[in-house]
């Protein structure tokens, strides 16, 4: 995306000039159009690169964006509006600029005779692998109609899984930064006055005061050495993650923790199931299903499985022949899926797995935030107890002596 300087007249014929945010500057004059105004003038603005860097990311296409857009297109298709036409009304409609102007060059290309699928698969960092999929199989069958509106409902529910989520996280997430910032200014500026105090009577201190008086020391000392600790293993972390064994360790990890595992094993399980239903109603052959599956899974365990799993099937075998020996999956799936296979009803029995673990993830994530509150509770009793056993029991101590 760039920013161009425009200079236009408006429906009144009065001068207005600004910035505007496009891929090309085609686009830019298109978008400027459609708004009423006639151009003068428009030229791409040179911007640093960490503006433009800020600004693509105050701009990026959320999976909010692509939901409202696949909803909308489903709709209008539906309403037997020609392809072109849709494309530019949900255009119109978009907020973002970023998806705006991609949607803008997907109309242009498919008004030139290019098909659905083959313009969006020129923006995969837009439009995933499972997308433009499922848009191929609906022009291939001339389903494309009833594919959209399938896409749409399922990542409407894909999307209020994960907000729900994140909503569930941000409360104790919230919670913990702000008793972390309140326990440092507590220790840098309130801990130092009461415990020096105590250090001028020269009194024997409890080991439980000797830590808190340490701690304070180095925070007051070596803040700067904690900040660098801090940013030193965020980035360590994201460089372990960014390597292919860094990223399995950590998603063995997520399925071993004590109480989250659990919940990551069911998210895993409700984003394959629903995908690959999604993708056989679609009319996508079983293995190119499966192998587009195994990218939306975004865990390598899993991702194991599966490719496991594609062997087994071009070799003329049961897709649940994999998973009846894996502990990561649930004997009711494979059980499942085998009977689906049998009777032939794969994306009925998919489902209702995917119904199932929805509705076990939306009831684990309800209890853990049930847990949350009388948990953080604890920890602040916790925190409150340690503090009055530093400070206030020696001070009470020595008043007592006189």
């Amino acid at each position: 995306m760039a920013v161009f300087k425009y200079k236009a007249l408006d429906r009144e014929g009065k001068i207005k000039q600004g910035l505007v945010e496009a891929v090309s500057e085609n686009m830019a004059a298109e978008a400027l159009r459609e708004r009423g105004f006639s151009i003068v003038s428009i030229k791409e603005r040179s911007v640093f690169k960490g503006a433009k860097q800020g600004f693509a990311l105050f701009n990026r296409i959320k999976s909010k964006d692509l939901v409202i857009f696949s909803r909308q297109f489903a709709v209008m298709i539906s309403a037997n509006v020609a392809m072109v036409q849709a494309l530019k009304i949900v255009a119109e409609q978009t907020d973002n600029l970023k998806l705006k102007a991609v949607v803008l060059e997907v109309s242009n290309e498919v008004d030139s005779g290019s098909k659905l699928s083959d313009a969006l698969a020129k923006r995969p960092q837009v439009f995933s692998n499972f997308f433009i999929s499922v848009i191929r199989s609906g022009e291939t069958s001339g389903k494309l109609d009833e594919v959209l509106n399938y896409l749409a409902d399922e990542m409407e529910k894909d999307y209020d899984m994960t907000s729900k989520i994140k909503g569930a996280m941000i409360y104790p997430a919230f919670v913990f930064c702000g008793l972390g910032a309140v326990g440092i200014i507590m220790m840098v500026f309130v801990i130092p006055k009461l415990t020096g105090i105590l250090q001028e009577t020269g009194a024997e201190l409890p080991f439980a005061t000797r830590i808190l008086i340490g701690t304070s020391g180095f925070l007051q000392n070596y803040w700067w050495l904690l900040i660098i600790i801090i940013v030193g293993l965020i980035f360590g972390v994201r460089f372990l993650i960014s390597t292919s064994q860094g990223r399995k360790y950590l998603d063995i990890l997520k399925l071993k923790l004590p109480v989250f595992g659990k919940l990551f094993q069911k998210i895993y399980l409700v984003r394959f199931t629903r995908s690959l239903n999604t993708l056989i109603v679609g009319g996508v052959a079983i293995s190119n299903s499966l192998k587009i599956t195994s990218e939306v899974v975004s865990n390598t365990v899993y991702q194991r499985l599966i490719e496991e799993t594609i062997k087994e099937v071009e070799d003329g075998n049961s897709i649940s022949s994999v998973f009846i020996n894996s502990k990561e999956i649930p004997k009711m799936v494979s059980q499942m899926m085998s009977i689906g296979e049998k009777t032939g009803k794969l994306d009925l029995i998919l489902e209702r797995l995917t119904d199932f673990y929805a509705k076990e993830v939306t009831n684990t994530v309800a209890n853990l935030m049930t847990l949350m509150e009388p948990l953080i509770m604890v920890i602040i009793g916790v925190a409150v107890g340690i503090m009055v056993a530093a400070v206030i029991m020696p001070m009470y101590n020595l008043a007592g002596q006189f």
